[in-house]
Formats: structure tokens, C-alpha cells, sequence
């Protein structure tokens, strides 16, 4: 009987669903399909989308097993794992890749001033560190476009509104096929490290655990 009630919550615990939050576009990108064989195996997945800063106090006040971050947080109350390294990249259509042709260079950016910019936010995060790290200048160009999810970003873009500063790994298929075109390819880019992270100690649900280890484990691939 107690061989019987030990696996009874075992059983209890495995069924518990791990609540993992962290960016729209990587999660529905790279971590849902990750994931996958876990679920067909049994996991239950409880997933928030959202920006890093809350989402971060969401988990510190437990609300969230795991969260995928955009930097690593400060203080000890949070236990943060490198996860991945993602790439950023200037692109555009081939229609204004076509019109900058031999106009933009690492030293000269201001040919982007007639071209739209389409980005994440009005204050262009992405775009402003891409200009202060490849172009050493602050970017001066207001946005176009704004969109609060990447994806959208890249299908305008794709659609020819502008140009725009996105992770490598969201805009993979569409630089394959030259549906986009990069518009410089700097030998040292911007690059910002993810952290997949946790309140310290050992969670009591063990898929916590399958879920973090699969997940740094498919990150270094990512």
C-alpha cells in the first residue's frame, strides 16, 4: 500500500503543469516545437507571453516554474542559465535591398534615412543597438511602422514597408528563399544572450526539471 500511495503522487506531481513564460516570437518559434516530444509524452504546459521585466516578477513572486529572459537578472533571488545567442541582422525586400545597392556601408548608413523603418517599439530597441554596435552612431531615423510582436515586423518587411533589424533565427527561411536580403554583413554583429531562468532550489513538480534540461540542451542549436 505504500509502494502504491509513493507512486500515487509521483504520479500527482507529474501531472502538475509547468507554467513557462517568455518572448511571443521564441516561444512560438523555437521553444512550443522544442518542446513537442514532452507533451506527446504527457506533459501539461501552461505558457505566458510577454516582456522580460514583468514577466521576471511574475516568477519571483511564483507565479511562473521557468522564464525565458532577454538579460540576465540582477540579485541572487533568480537563477539564470545561458540558453542561446541570437544574431541580429539588417534586412529588408529585394526591392530596397536593390534601390541601396553599393550606397551602405559600415561607415556610411545614412543612404537607410529614405527607407521606412519598421520595428518592435517607438523607441526602436533593436534597431538603435544594431546602429550603436555595427555603425558606432546613434540612429537618428523615427519609426514607420511599429508592431509589439517581431513576427508582424517581419511579414511587413517581407511585404516591402521598409527595412528592419531582427534576430537571425526568426527571418532563417525567409533570407534562404530571398524573400529578405540582408544589407550588411558585419564580421562582428550584435548578438544578445537569452537566459532561461528559475527561482533557486529544486521545483517539486520533476517536469520543471525535463523541461529546463530539454530546453538548454535544444537552446545550444537555436
Amino acid at each position: 500500500l505504500a509502494a502504491a500511495a509513493g507512486q500515487d503522487t509521483a504520479a500527482d506531481e507529474r501531472a502538475a503543469p509547468v507554467h513557462l513564460a517568455g518572448p511571443a516570437e521564441l516561444m512560438c518559434v523555437r521553444v512550443l516545437p522544442a518542446l513537442a516530444p514532452l507533451t506527446a509524452e504527457g506533459l501539461r504546459l501552461r505558457v505566458t507571453l510577454g516582456l522580460t521585466d514583468p514577466l521576471l516578477e511574475e516568477l519571483r513572486a511564483g507565479r511562473h516554474d521557468l522564464a525565458i529572459a532577454t538579460y540576465r537578472p540582477r540579485g541572487r533571488a533568480l537563477t539564470a542559465m545561458p540558453l542561446m545567442d541570437e544574431e541580429f541582422v539588417l534586412v529588408a525586400a529585394p526591392v530596397w535591398a536593390d534601390r541601396l545597392a553599393g550606397r551602405l556601408t559600415a561607415d556610411a548608413p545614412d543612404a537607410l534615412h529614405a527607407v521606412p523603418l519598421v520595428t518592435y517599439a517607438e523607441d526602436v530597441p533593436i534597431a538603435r543597438r544594431y546602429w550603436r554596435h555595427v555603425f558606432g552612431t546613434r540612429l537618428s531615423c523615427p519609426a514607420a511602422v511599429t508592431v509589439p510582436d517581431l513576427r508582424g515586423v517581419l511579414a511587413a518587411v517581407v511585404a516591402g514597408a521598409g527595412f528592419t533589424v531582427l534576430p537571425r533565427y526568426l527571418c532563417l527561411a525567409e533570407l534562404a528563399s530571398g524573400a529578405l536580403v540582408p544589407l550588411l554583413e558585419p564580421e562582428d554583429p550584435p548578438i544578445n544572450t537569452g537566459y532561461l531562468v528559475q527561482r533557486p532550489g529544486r521545483p517539486d513538480n520533476p517536469d520543471v526539471v525535463r523541461v529546463r534540461d530539454l530546453l538548454l540542451e535544444a537552446g545550444r542549436t537555436w
